[in-house]
């Protein structure tokens, strides 16, 4: 065997990985485009975005997703569905095999990146992958260092991509039947992702290290997108994807901090990325022209949305996937915060949209109520934003607005994010990005343009002097009169026509809250027990 030269072993230290190929070490979006478009992994749009396809995988493998069971850390990962345990030494021979694949390649891409915008808390990535458009992913996602760092970068964590292997769960640990698997460990500092091509699992892999990593220092991570007003006054948007993250806070009156991953510290707010990655199905230019002008040209990458021969992007055409992806530098958002830090919050905005048409579009959260919503971490699925759905919503409860990513226990991040709400007195609203006038199928989806007017008020202050009033199911604080918009759509059982299936709906969906705060009743503290919903008897 060949032995390999001076170059791909620079670009390949830390990582395991011993290759005679060609390495391309950190290219520029130009370099990665020209490769890609060589070896055929995808085509351009007509504005000159990347179009690349998925295949099987359009969206997370979860059910894939396993976390080594090593001694050192054992004990404080939050053992189950999300973080299923793999023996250390099925994962020496996971990653053994990746290794070894990667070697076989005939080319390699590598890029060398931050995740964190604060220089204390960052940490150094570096991704091997066989695809030129999964690297210009990364390269988009995270934080470009300086050419002159590049030079002496040292890796923390190493994600070794490999989407063309299949797993073989008799070997490697994986699930039974499976060809794909993703494994994480702590303690060796690797990640090896194979039998997918899904660019988000590269992403999701780092925000899980970074969720592991920061509580340790007193950071707290949040699956949240920031902005910050001209006064400096920064707002968090935490939610399920589908909710309005990346819209609501690509705000063209405020300053755009990130659109998914920050940590809060208690000298503020700061990015996990360098990028962004947006949900782009049924995109409105009118509604979203920040994001639909990001997705129109060189240099975005587009996962699996539909372009005509001419490559004009259709993005109402889910027949691929509901999930549509758009990544982009977060720079092609006009309005940012330069060096993605910004000061400590003054609101937090818990995002859900619910399909059953029952919450209010706003609410003002104690701090007991927004700690028992934050654990909730609710929103429902309907029709159409994910395979087996039938015609009535699915309500979701994901646990800190991020339980695929957690590898710690919720308590963990809930009593962080209660201990900093109240050290710096951030005011938390609830806001309801879903359905209005009756659930999902008879009513209507909310007001964009409502949403952006009552959180423009609850964030400059104004809203809190309108008058509230608590409502019965939910205990929420509704404000009951608020400029440009209807009191029937303040007041959810007023938009619907009929009162009696308003009043059980509700019922319903306190219910189901109620079975869900079952898992963290005996976690939390006499307030948040006595915040919770019951429902009647």
């Amino acid at each position: 065997m060949t032995a390999p030269n001076a170059a791909s072993t620079g670009a390949l230290a830390g990582t395991g990985v011993t290759s005679t190929a060609d390495i391309h070490a950190n290219l520029t979006a130009a370099g990665l485009y020209a490769h890609a478009l060589r070896r055929g992994e995808g085509r351009l749009s007509a504005d000159g975005a990347f179009i690349a396809v998925t295949g099987q995988h359009t969206g997370r493998s979860v059910q894939d997703k396993f976390v080594a069971e090593d001694p050192e850390v054992s004990q404080e990962i939050w053992w189950g569905k999300v973080n299923q345990k793999l023996d250390p030494a099925k994962f020496d021979a996971f990653t053994g095999r990746v290794r070894n694949w990667l070697g076989q390649q005939p080319e390699l891409f590598t890029e060398d990146l931050y995740a964190g915008a604060d220089p204390a808390h960052r940490i150094k990535v570096r991704l091997v992958t066989t695809h030129a458009w999964h690297a210009l992913f990364a390269r988009n996602m995270f934080i470009r260092p300086p050419v002159e760092e590049l030079g002496s970068f040292e890796p923390d964590f190493v994600i070794l991509h490999a989407p063309g292997m299949e797993a073989d769960p008799e070997v490697d640990g994986g699930r039974a039947g499976s060809p794909t698997m993703i494994a994480l460990s702590f303690a060796r500092k690797v990640i090896a992702i194979a039998g997918t091509s899904y660019a988000g699992e590269i992403k999701k892999s780092i925000f899980t290290v970074m969720n592991w990593l920061l509580p340790a220092k007193g950071v707290l991570p949040m699956h949240c997108s920031a902005n910050v007003g001209k006064d400096g006054d920064t707002a968090l948007f935490f939610g399920l994807s589908g909710t309005g993250k990346t819209t609501l806070s690509s705000d063209p009156e405020r300053a755009l901090i990130g659109d998914d991953e920050h940590g809060w510290s208690d000298k503020g707010v700061f990015n996990f990325e360098g990028g962004c990655y947006a949900k782009v199905i049924k995109l409105s230019q009118e509604a979203e022209p920040q994001i639909w002008d990001a997705s129109h040209r060189f240099g975005a990458v587009l996962e699996n949305v539909i372009a005509d021969a001419r490559g004009n992007l259709d993005l109402n055409d889910g027949s691929l996937t509901e999930n549509t992806r758009s990544c982009y530098p977060i720079e092609f958002i006009p309005n940012t915060v330069e060096g993605g830090m910004a000061g400590l919050p003054k609101n937090v905005v818990m995002l859900t949209a619910d399909a059953f048409g029952v919450l209010p579009p706003i609410a003002r959260l104690t701090p007991a109520q927004a700690m028992y919503h934050f654990l909730s971490g609710y929103t429902a699925k309907v029709a159409g934003t994910e395979k087996g759905l039938g015609k009535e919503p699915q309500a979701t409860f994901s646990t800190c607005f991020g339980a695929p990513f957690l590898p710690r226990h919720p308590e963990v991040y809930g009593k962080m994010l209660a201990e900093l709400i109240a050290k710096h007195g951030a005011q938390v609203w609830l806001v309801n990005t879903g359905w209005t006038g009756g659930a999902y199928g008879t009513g209507s989806r909310m007001s964009i343009k409502h949403t952006r007017a009552l959180l423009r008020a609850a964030l400059d202050g104004s809203l809190n002097n309108a008058t509230f009033a608590t409502d019965p199911f939910f205990g929420l604080a509704v404000p009951q009169d608020v400029p440009g918009i209807p009191a029937n759509v303040l007041n959810p059982r007023d938009a619907w026509a009929d009162k009696a299936a308003y009043d059980k709906t509700a019922k319903h969906l306190v219910s189901l809250f109620e079975k869900n705060f079952e898992t963290f009743a005996g976690a939390v503290s006499d307030d948040v027990k006595a915040a919770a919903l019951r429902a009647a008897a």
